[in-house]
């Protein structure tokens, strides 16, 4: 047996025992003789002892300690003296009323010099994620995978006691059009043929509808060859549910207990339900966003009432051509500097406005160029609507309705990071269903339209005679439904389409021709032929989940061994290059050349 008690458990009352602990070495101190060293497992630290006069050769060997060595210690508990009339009580750590006085030592593995501290935080990011197996030993991070654990655990736990059945679907799939890139996997056996990695187990959990399963779940790897950034990688994982004769209520009930659940095993929270509601047409008029973060004010207001026959010709204009005119209060920003103001325009124009209009309220009055063609009545309005007062900065929109709320949306998160609006709202969990997306958007560079979520998510039923005029498309409400997290989107789902007529109808407004919905589709739409029951589900991302459970900024933080932004495992080298023999059993030649130099 290699330990009697883990680094974490030995306490006062075990004051007289002999135990042994195993792990590694945490720190090492030499006070005039005598080592104290801190001996470290995954549930904690121990101090231990090391005299001569216990053992001599347990204390000598002591001298030679390194970090991070594997050592075995056995000794006797003792509860921690008082010095000099001091307590040696260390209240920072759970087992600090005693220390391991050491009888015996046997080093298990010794450790080379680490590439970097432990104790530490590392900006060098390459680094860590090359020593990965180094940088999970560090708190931060082994904390983040075991409440990764709870997470899945709790959310485990919800959904089999609502009755819901874990099924496996396949990881070798099949490549559709829809959604982003897809991996590809040769294959051997049917040579020129390749398989698909899932972007998502969509149509397997649908076809478990079919099948009568009604209630199913997976906690499902899935992967999408996308460009990378701190919420992104090419594989996740993702809480897959699907349900048959359900409402959105149900499964919004259900998603709301499951996500309670999770943030009470990993913050001791109690998230209050039901969750609030913002119709996708609400939370783009008053935030730009379609997963706004609500923990900060400054709403946008629509003035394009106001401006309607303004002297202002760029508002008066836009609003001829069927656009609007919107603004935000940035709070007493009018000491906003130049070159921040030139940081607000650079995110307007990237947005796809031509340029940024702006107030500033300082000794008095407004400043701006703009201010002179304003009327006193478009003045007095503008005061009511967005309550400008002395140091305010008013930011304005000015462009067609979907522009304009993503030029204020970006402008609004922008104002919160420089002013702060956020410092101290760390803690708060601002949960919230964003509902009723458009079933359609048009792709004017492709010149079709996309679906908003995927082909298969069901038009509300008083929108289905949209359908049959073009011209209404943008019309189409879905019966869609996304869960936000204070500015992240946590999942999203819907009500899918059952019926075989109807799925075929919509894959021909996406542009599928009968013969390609056949050679892709065919098993989905025969299936639908043969009693498919009404069904819907959502999926949630547990990377996502867990980072904002933690704290951190990026799904890196909460995944064991992510890819870097280039989509590159540092520690294993992979991506790699294969042998030219592995290629040529798969009928592939690379036709990548090498760069000399």
């Amino acid at each position: 047996m290699y330990r009697t008690h883990h680094c974490n458990e030995l306490r006062k009352s075990n004051a007289g025992a002999t135990a042994t602990l195993v792990g590694w070495v945490n720190t090492v101190r030499d006070h005039h003789g005598v080592i104290f060293m801190d001996i470290r497992d995954r549930e904690g630290v121990t101090q231990c002892v090391f005299r001569s006069e216990e053992n001599a050769e347990a204390a000598a060997m002591s001298h030679q300690l390194r970090h991070e060595d594997v050592v075995q210690v056995t000794g006797r508990v003792d509860v921690r003296p008082d010095v000099e009339g001091k307590s040696t009580v260390n209240a920072a750590i759970e087992t600090g009323e005693i220390e391991l006085v050491a009888t015996e030592l046997k080093v298990l593995n010794k450790s080379e010099v680490l590439p970097f501290q432990l104790d530490k935080e590392l900006s060098n990011e390459d680094l860590r994620m090359k020593h990965r197996y180094l940088d999970l030993r560090r708190p931060r991070m082994a904390r983040n995978l075991r409440q990764r654990h709870a997470i899945t655990k709790a959310i485990r736990d919800r959904l089999d006691a609502e009755g819901y059945v874990e099924v496996e679907t396949p990881i070798l799939s099949k490549s559709t059009p829809e959604g982003a890139r897809d991996f590809l996997v040769p294959s051997r056996l049917s040579p020129g043929k390749f398989y698909a990695l899932p972007q998502a187990p969509q149509q397997y959990k649908q076809m478990m509808m079919v099948a009568g399963l009604e209630k199913y779940f997976q906690i499902a790897r899935c992967f999408r060859d996308e460009d990378l950034r701190a919420d992104r990688q090419p594989e996740f994982t993702q809480v897959d549910i699907e349900a048959s004769f359900v409402t959105e209520e149900d499964l919004f009930a259900l998603v709301e207990g499951l996500l309670a659940d999770a943030f009470r095993a990993s913050r001791g929270v109690e998230v209050p339900t039901p969750f609030p509601r913002l119709t996708h047409q609400e939370a783009m008029d008053r935030y730009g966003s379609d997963k706004p973060d609500r923990r900060f004010g400054s709403e946008i207001v629509d003035f394009s009432d106001v401006f309607a026959s303004s002297a202002f010709k760029v508002f008066a204009g836009t609003l001829e051509r069927g656009g609007t005119v919107r603004a935000i209060n940035a709070k007493g920003f009018a000491s906003v500097t130049t070159g921040q103001v030139k940081r607000l325009e650079e995110i307007a124009k990237e947005a796809g406005a031509g340029g940024l209009a702006y107030i500033k309220v300082e000794g008095g009055e407004w400043k701006s160029p703009i201010v002179k063609f304003f009327s006193d009545a478009e003045k007095a309005a503008l005061t009511e609507r967005l309550g400008i007062e002395e140091g305010d900065l008013v930011l304005f929109g000015c462009d067609q309705w979907a522009v304009c709320c993503e030029v204020l949306g970006r402008l609004r998160l922008e104002v919160a990071s420089m002013t702060g609006l956020l410092e101290g709202k760390e803690d708060v969990l601002d949960f919230l269903w964003v509902t009723d997306f458009p079933l359609l958007a048009y792709d004017a560079e492709e010149s079709k339209w996309n679906a908003v979520h995927h082909p298969f998510t069901r038009p509300r039923a008083e929108d289905l005679a949209l359908l049959d005029e073009e011209a209404n498309w943008d019309k189409i409400r879905a019966v869609a439904y996304d869960v936000v997290l204070n500015g992240y989107e946590l999942g999203g789902g819907s009500l899918r389409i059952h019926e075989s007529d109807l799925q075929a109808r919509m894959f021909g407004v996406l542009g599928v021709s009968e013969e390609e919905q056949a050679t892709m589709f065919g098993h989905i739409l025969t299936a639908f032929q043969f009693g498919a029951p009404p069904h819907g589900g959502i999926a949630l991302g547990l990377d996502r989940i867990v980072m904002l459970a933690c704290h951190e900024s990026s799904i890196r933080e909460v995944i064991a061994f992510p890819k870097n932004n280039k989509g590159i495992d540092l520690m294993s080298a992979s991506p790699a290059e294969v042998d030219f023999k592995q290629l040529r059993e798969l009928y592939i030649q690379s036709t990548v050349k090498e760069k000399k130099g």
